[in-house]
């Protein structure tokens, strides 16, 4: 396993992180096709992954109606130390107004919980999970300022939030002395590059970690599925209903491209497709969530793979994305470009 620094942290995440969207909620029709997994498939999973390296795991407290958080506090009762442990704040967790957000009181009561849950006195990044478009960024920056310096929290960080967003979360930071976010975790794939247009730049520009969440695009990139909606035996595509959205002849083109350079590897469909974002500058990990110890072995697989420049161009070449505005008119006078056309 290789390792990462986390942005400007000084700590080392493996490159492969452990996702545990997959564990509990098997009564909860949002989480039961993910996976489901029970305890003793959380306790192997969970030790697979810390015995092949892995020490960065990623959970959320609403994975599972807090379940996956409960499942992954128990599996990691005698090697919480060995792990970085990242959690998620911001969606509902119950039926009440002030049961989701960034309130203060909203933040403060879902820190405690997921605590609770996790069994632990500190998680070491606590993330908010998405943009509350009604609380503003002093408020919930200064009550996780306060988590911080309780030591409850190690490290901040955020998902699913445009590049000025978490811009301006910085501007915040530095304005008022707070804690700032170090990590930013985004859905990256080759067929979701939208990130590299604002998100990547800015992450790099700020020395944010960047962390990937489905890099097989709801498993569009297992290459089971073919033109026809046949699947090459047993497959769940999560993005069924659009989520992620895919351009399906395209995304069909980069299937065949990862099955060529698969087959240059003797590798499978989905480690190039891990191996591809592994190869990426900015990225800082990939999160791999499995519901078969079968497909995890095969995620983490994907770390042995060394694509050459002839792979990273063929793949680019059938994925890549047009640059939009104003990215197209910057490259024009990018450096090395003739700037008096």
């Amino acid at each position: 396993m290789k390792y990462r620094l986390l942005g400007n942290t000084g700590v080392w995440v493996s490159e492969l992180s452990l996702g545990t969207m997959t564990f509990g909620g098997a009564n909860d029709p949002r989480y039961a096709g993910l996976g489901g997994l029970g305890r003793e498939e959380v306790d192997r999973m969970v030790e697979r992954a810390l015995d092949v390296g892995i020490n960065f795991i990623d959970t959320a407290d609403v994975y599972g109606r807090g379940e996956s958080e409960e499942l992954l506090g128990r599996a990691l009762r005698r090697r919480r130390d060995d792990v970085v442990l990242a959690t998620k704040v911001h969606s509902r967790t119950g039926p009440g107004p002030n049961d989701a957000g960034w309130s203060r009181l909203y933040v403060t009561r879902a820190l405690e919980a997921s605590l609770r849950r996790l069994k632990t006195d500190h998680i070491d990044l606590y993330q908010l999970h998405n943009f509350d478009h009604l609380t503003p960024f002093e408020e919930v920056l200064r009550a996780l300022d306060d988590a911080v310096r309780q030591g409850k929290v190690r490290y901040l960080g955020c998902a699913n939030l445009a590049a000025w967003q978490i811009t301006k979360a910085l501007g915040v930071s530095a304005l008022h002395d707070l804690h700032r976010l170090v990590s930013v975790q985004v859905y990256y794939s080759l067929v979701g590059r939208d990130v590299e247009r604002d998100l990547v730049p800015m992450a790099q520009s700020e020395k944010l970690a960047l962390t990937v969440w489905n890099p097989l695009a709801g498993g569009f990139l297992t290459g089971k599925f073919s033109r026809d909606g046949s699947v090459q035996g047993p497959a769940r595509r999560s993005g069924a209903a659009g989520f992620p959205p895919v351009e399906s002849e395209r995304g069909f083109e980069v299937v065949e491209m990862l099955r060529t350079v698969a087959a240059r590897h003797d590798a499978s469909i989905p480690q190039i497709a891990i191996a591809w974002l592994l190869a990426q500058p900015a990225v800082t990990s990939v999160v791999i969530g499995a519901r078969t110890m079968a497909q995890l072995d095969d995620n983490i697989a994907a770390g042995g793979v060394t694509l050459t420049e002839q792979d990273l161009a063929d793949l680019d070449a059938v994925s890549a994305q047009p640059p939009a505005y104003p990215n197209w008119l910057q490259q024009m006078y990018a450096p090395g470009r003739d700037a008096n056309r």
